[in-house]
């Protein structure tokens, strides 16, 4: 009987072990799982990724507009170079963001994303994003970051977004866990005024300065090229 009674006793210890084990494990895969989710759905505005544009373009117009916020504890300043888009579905959209660290010293900063109204995510499709990879900035460094989208034409086939006429895509700068925790006392990290801007200019400088290559000199994403084509752009 001892013997039969040690042996219920060690198998209800390897049953308490393995679902100790699964309970960690499944803590583990929570997150990836919930993202993945959020991607397939669109749940919450999470936008998709895409490595193709759709071979044709509707003639349906929607408006992108464009948010940016930064989190206070990175230095940086941040925000688009414009303020909105106008583009049929399907066709491809690039827009600009600028960054610029306040920092005397290397930052590192991650960007979050969604767009809004939520249930227009799942029609989102990035091809190439600064979010998608941290972004390094040095000290007082300036960097142009583009993203390239397209909305899905499938969202003609859903009657619950007939009324969309707008999706504004918004992202937030925070602090990424292996960069250097920054003092920001007295910092403005507020959004960067872009007031006037509609060209991917050069930061502030002199004739002189800007001939000899000393200032402007900012890091940009491959996309950005095809950022400079004419598109709707909207005021």
């Amino acid at each position: 009987m001892a013997g039969h009674g040690a042996a219920r006793n060690a198998r209800t210890g390897l049953l308490l072990t393995g679902i100790v084990a699964g309970m960690v494990g499944l803590s583990f895969a929570a997150v990836p799982l919930y993202r993945l989710f959020c991607q397939a759905t669109g749940y919450g505005g999470t936008t998709q990724v895409a490595t193709a544009l759709p071979a044709v373009a509707s003639e349906r117009q929607i408006t992108v507009r464009f948010n940016a916020d930064v989190d206070p504890r990175l230095p940086w300043k941040f925000g688009p170079l414009q303020r909105a888009v106008r583009l049929r579905v399907g066709e491809a959209g690039t827009a600009v963001f600028r960054a610029r660290s306040l920092a005397g010293y290397t930052t590192i900063g991650a960007a979050t994303f969604n767009v809004t109204p939520l249930k227009a995510g799942q029609y989102f499709n990035k091809v190439q994003c600064f979010c998608f990879d941290e972004q390094k900035l040095e000290a007082g460094q300036q960097a142009d970051m583009g993203v390239s989208f397209f909305v899905d034409p499938a969202i003609q086939d859903d009657r619950n977004l007939d009324e969309v006429k707008t999706i504004t895509l918004s992202y937030t700068f925070f602090l990424a866990p292996d960069s250097p925790a920054p003092d920001t006392t007295g910092l403005d990290t507020t959004g960067l005024d872009t007031t006037g801007l509609d060209t991917m200019g050069l930061d502030e400088a002199g004739p002189d300065e800007a001939a000899r290559g000393e200032v402007g000199r900012d890091r940009r994403t491959p996309i950005l090229a095809a950022a400079a084509a004419p598109q709707g752009a909207v005021d």
